[in-house]
């Protein structure tokens, strides 16, 4: 089977994946997620990079899939790619009546509020079909950190909050004391039943954080991403400085990296 520019030549080649290979055979729409997130991430970072080669290969795993989790729902009977890419083409016109109908918007501004206040109708028909809304529907899909943060500004609207930046950060003490209180001893591995609930209790850490910079006005996202790229950047400061000596990060000390990992704190503006 030779590669083409054809989509439905991409569709019969997830068919045959799904068909052929063991690993495509095993997925299903749940074990596709992480995959979803992770190669919209590599996208956004392909783009961040502007490689040209690696943006058009981390478009092509996006759109991956997107192929295979229609396939998936071809399979269950729900909906084919040609009712997906109809959904959209329909999305998209019902959204913007400035260039298919007689609306008359000027600006992006206008064009964003226009674009918001459909929305809000589809959303008023998603209710009347039954469908119930409550307030924190309204909070967009994300990245965990994006969610948290998200859902703790609508809860503030509602005065579901802290008064003090110091109350937030009393939580945070809170869940880590918490969370000390069932780690396993040093050298002991923790058992199924304590890695539940150490999860939970990490996660009520991650969320008390979050809420202390959202009422800093830090971004949780961008300073979460900011430390990975630091991290990185460090670390390929070892890695460079240990070549340098015929030695790589796999037969180096830990004392030995560790003061490589100060010296490159020394080099950051």
């Amino acid at each position: 089977m030779q590669p083409t520019n054809d989509f439905q030549d991409l569709l019969n080649l997830m068919a045959r994946l799904r068909t052929d290979c063991p690993w495509d055979k095993k997925q299903t729409n749940d074990s596709l997620i992480p995959y979803a997130l992770e190669e919209t991430y590599e996208l956004v970072e392909a783009i961040q990079t502007d490689e040209i080669e690696d943006i058009k290969g981390e478009l092509g795993d996006v759109l991956l899939q997107v192929i295979f989790h229609a396939h998936l729902y071809d399979e269950q009977g729900k909906f084919d790619m040609a009712d997906v890419i109809f959904t959209l083409q329909e999305k998209l016109i019902r959204r913007h009546p400035h260039v298919f109908d007689k609306e008359n918007l000027k600006t992006d501004a206008d064009v964003k509020q226009r674009w918001d206040e459909i929305k809000a109708m589809e959303n008023a028909e998603k209710v009347k079909r039954g469908k119930k809304r409550r307030i924190l529907d309204v909070v967009k899909a994300g990245s965990a950190l994006m969610q948290a943060q998200d859902i703790q500004k609508t809860a503030n609207k509602v005065g579901f909050d802290w008064d003090y930046v110091s109350s937030a950060m009393d939580k945070v003490e809170e869940e880590i004391s918490e969370l000390k209180e069932i780690l396993p001893k040093d050298g002991e591995k923790p058992t199924d039943t304590q890695k539940r609930e150490i999860e939970k209790e990490l996660g009520d850490c991650f969320f008390a954080l979050v809420n202390v910079a959202r009422k800093l006005g830090i971004d949780s996202e961008k300073a979460t991403l900011t430390t990975v790229m630091k991290f990185k950047n460090r670390f390929g400061f070892i890695e460079d400085e240990l070549e340098k000596i015929g030695k790589t990060p796999e037969t180096s000390s830990l004392e030995e990296m560790d003061k490589l990992w100060e010296k490159a704190k020394l080099y950051e503006s």
